[in-house]
């Protein structure tokens, strides 16, 4: 299906005659243009997020971080071994697996023996009643957290000791209610792996960013989050998030329209996604596409405005005269994802990777359009138009 959908234009291109193919040149170099002014703004958007450094007042403000975890990720004791480190005069950790027999737990309690001092704590949630476990797990943590602030992080984060004292300076600001944390995809030792994290460092968070800059905060995204309890509370709690796939944009997205204070935080974590086969990844790609069509309509259609190379490669392919875009569009694409990746996030570049995940990223956008259904740790689920989903049985689950 994603080869099909991505490729039918290329497909079509020779049977047309000169006159059609004259007037899809100039539609695409038009939509070019806005694509390269959007690549403009994504440099003057990176700017301004690097510009606005908010002041950091000492606090100490207790903390609860939440750690929903499910079997062993690539480095976990790593991932998680950082967050026992933290710089920080008042935390606890609670964790969060379905049972004992989760592998996960055994990390769990060797760290809990090498940080006595760091107060932790292991919760048995048991099979979540809906489709989203993350929210269930985040709900049980929610119930037994003794702090206010918290930060829900996935399994998969790595931190600098410094994390938590950033966190409580930004919410020192008494508006503040949820904070989204921007991640460096650090890539496994696939192939597969590496172009994912390039489209992530680059395409991704230039989106986020010319966002922010242009509508302000009303959306959270990613694997760490700080927030309010007092904050979720008064959007619904968990329960309100629970159905739906995208919970973490939702959920910034509650909270803004309840008048409570969205930002972007000033900290970057590490996200490491891990060794994703060929498989796997097609999988999380079409998850993610069909998530973001569904969360955000008009924004996913708009996101054929962040692709330029892809454009300027089809309006060669149909006018070949007209090569000189292609060279100005390279320019000011590398230079675009070098002020979002490099700078903002501090991320390495693969220039080569980047060419690459352009045109994989524009079939997969494509891709995005068709289909409701996704694969998730190995259950299909069903998407509604709505962002809210539901897990379609199996002979297993009766």
């Amino acid at each position: 299906m994603l080869s099909g959908a991505s490729c039918a234009l290329f497909l079509l291109i020779p049977r047309f005659d000169q006159p059609a193919r004259t007037a899809l040149a100039v539609a695409l170099l038009l939509v070019l243009a806005g694509a390269i002014v959007y690549s403009f703004l994504s440099i003057l958007a990176a700017l301004r997020y690097l510009g606005v450094r908010p002041s950091t007042p000492q606090s100490s403000e207790p903390i609860s971080i939440l750690k929903p975890l499910s079997g062993l990720d690539l480095d976990l004791e790593s991932n998680l071994r950082t967050f026992f480190e933290q710089d920080y005069p008042a935390f606890e950790i609670l964790f969060a697996v379905r049972d004992a027999t989760d592998p996960a737990a055994e990390v769990v309690a060797q760290l809990q023996k090498q940080y006595p001092r760091v107060p932790s704590r292991l919760i048995l949630t048991g099979e979540p009643p809906y489709a989203n476990a993350k929210v269930y797990s985040l709900t049980h943590m929610l119930a037994a957290a003794s702090h206010d602030l918290v930060v829900m992080s996935d399994s998969d984060i790595r931190v600098t000791p410094h994390l938590l004292r950033t966190i409580a300076a930004e919410f020192h600001n008494p508006k503040t209610g949820v904070a989204t944390c921007p991640y460096r995809a650090v890539p496994g030792a696939s192939f597969w792996s590496a172009l994912e994290a390039t489209g992530i460092n680059t395409d991704f968070w230039a989106s986020a960013l010319v966002a922010r800059m242009i509508e302000g905060m009303h959306f959270a995204v990613g694997p760490t989050i700080a927030a309010r309890r007092h904050v979720l509370d008064s959007i619904g709690g968990m329960d309100h998030l629970k159905d739906y796939l995208a919970e973490d944009f939702v959920m910034g997205k509650f909270a803004a329209e309840a008048g409570h204070g969205v930002i972007l935080s000033s900290y970057v974590v590490e996200h490491h996604i891990g060794s994703a086969t060929l498989r796997e990844n097609i999988a999380h790609r079409v998850r993610w596409t069909r998530s973001t069509r569904r969360s955000r309509p008009a924004g996913y259609i708009g996101q054929l405005f962040t692709m330029p190379l892809p454009l300027a490669l089809l309006i060669c392919i149909i006018a070949p005269a007209w090569w000189v875009v292609l060279p100005i569009t390279l320019v000011v694409r590398t230079l675009a994802a070098y002020v979002v990746s490099a700078r903002v996030l501090r991320a390495k570049i693969n220039w080569l990777l980047l060419l690459l995940e352009d045109v994989i990223g524009f079939c997969f956008w494509i891709a995005g359009f068709f289909g409701n259904t996704i694969l998730w740790r190995g259950r299909r689920y069903r998407l509604f138009s709505d962002g809210r989903f539901e897990l379609i049985p199996t002979s297993r689950d009766k």
